[in-house]
C-alpha cells in the first residue's frame, strides 16, 4: 500500500485546546471510517504560534470534498443505538449491560452500519457495570471521566450528542477546521462543556452570565463526539479510569494529551493515548524526542456547581 502522500492542515483547530485536540481525533476517526480503503493518518506541525493537526491521505481533496465527506459519515450516527438509549449515563449497571451485551452482539454479527464496532466502541468508552456509584438511592454505573454533565438545569450528556448530530451542517464543520473560532453558534443544548471557554462563572465575569447568549463552535463540539470511542474506560479495582485522565485524589483529576509530530493512524494514536508514561510527571524529555511527541497538554478537570469544566491547558 503506498503511503499518503498529500497533506491538509486544520488551521482553526489549535492542538492547547481540550475541545480542538478532541475534534482532532474525532475527523481522523471519521475519515478512517469513511475511507476504510485508505491510509489515513494524523501528525502536529506548528502554524500560526500553535500546534496545528496535519492529516495525511493518498488521495487529494480540498477543503470543501473533506467537510462533505466528514459531513455524510456524521450524519450516519443520526438514530444510532450507541447514543439512544438514555439522555444520561447515571443509569444502572443492569441497564448498561444489557446496552453493552447489545453492543456485543451487533459487533459480532457485524450488523453496525459504520463498520461493526461502532456501537461497541462508544459502550466501551461510556462507562462499565462493573464499578457503581454506591452512594445514590439507587445504584449507577461509574462512567467516563469526560461527562461533563448529567441531567442537572436541562443539560443531558447523551441528548445533547443526538441534538448536535441533527443540527451541524457543512458549514460548521468547515468554521470548526479551517477558520479561527469566533464563537458565532447557537450553544445552549449544543454544547459539550470540553472547551474551556464554557467555564462563565460569575466570580469570573462582570455581571452574571446565566442569562447571556451561549455560544459555542458547534462543528468542533460536533466532531469530539466521534473522538469518545479512541478514550475508552476500564476498570482499575474498584475505580473506572478513562483513557488520558488522571485522578490524582486531593490534588485533582487531570487529562493530559500527547502532540506527535509524525504521521499516526488512527490504532496508532489510540496506542499512543493509553501510554502510561504521559501520566508521569518525571516522563524524561529525551524519551519524549524519541518518541516523537513534541508536546503534552494537561487541563485539570473543574466541578463547577452541578456541571464539569476543563481548565485552560499548560504544557508540561
Amino acid at each position: 500500500m503506498n503511503r499518503p502522500s498529500h497533506e491538509l492542515v486544520f488551521r482553526g483547530l489549535d492542538g492547547g485546546n481540550s475541545l480542538a485536540f478532541l475534534a482532532a481525533l474525532g475527523t481522523l476517526r471519521t475519515l478512517t471510517l469513511a475511507w476504510s480503503e485508505d491510509e489515513i493518518a494524523l501528525s502536529w506541525s506548528r502554524e500560526a504560534g500553535s500546534f496545528r493537526p496535519r492529516l495525511h491521505m493518498r488521495r487529494q481533496v480540498d477543503a470543501e470534498m473533506l467537510v462533505n465527506t466528514l459531513h455524510a459519515e456524521l450524519r450516519s450516527m443520526a438514530g444510532h443505538p450507541a447514543l439512544g438509549f438514555a439522555d444520561n449515563l447515571n443509569v444502572t449497571p443492569s441497564r448498561f449491560r444489557e446496552y453493552a451485551i447489545s453492543a456485543v452482539n451487533a459487533a459480532n454479527a457485524d450488523s453496525d452500519k459504520r463498520g461493526g464496532r461502532t456501537w461497541a466502541d462508544f459502550a466501551a468508552a461510556f462507562a462499565c457495570e462493573a464499578t457503581t456509584n454506591t452512594s445514590n438511592k439507587e445504584s449507577t454505573v461509574q462512567d467516563t471521566a469526560l461527562r461533563t454533565m448529567s441531567g442537572a438545569g436541562h443539560q443531558n450528556f447523551l441528548k445533547f450528542m443526538r441534538d448536535l448530530i441533527a443540527a451541524t451542517e457543512p458549514l460548521h464543520l468547515h468554521h470548526a477546521l479551517f477558520e479561527d473560532w469566533r464563537y458565532e453558534d447557537e450553544g445552549r443544548g449544543l454544547n459539550m462543556r470540553w472547551d474551556p471557554a464554557d467555564d462563565r462563572r460569575y466570580a469570573l465575569r462582570w455581571s452574571d452570565p446565566s442569562s447571556d447568549p451561549s455560544r459555542t463552535v458547534r462543528g468542533a463540539n460536533r466532531l469530539a463526539i466521534e473522538a469518545i470511542p479512541m478514550l475508552t474506560s476500564i476498570p482499575v479495582g474498584s475505580r473506572l479510569e478513562t483513557t488520558g485522565i488522571a485522578n490524582r485524589g486531593r490534588d485533582g483529576v487531570f487529562w493530559i494529551w500527547p502532540i506527535w509530530s509524525a504521521p499516526l493512524s488512527k490504532d496508532a494514536v489510540e496506542s499512543l493515548l493509553a501510554f502510561g508514561g504521559l501520566q508521569d510527571d518525571g516522563f524524561a524529555r529525551l524519551s519524549r524526542v524519541s518518541m516523537g511527541i513534541e508536546a503534552i497538554y494537561r487541563s485539570q478537570r473543574i466541578r463547577i456547581g452541578k456541571f464539569r469544566n476543563f481548565t485552560p491547558a499548560e504544557q508540561v
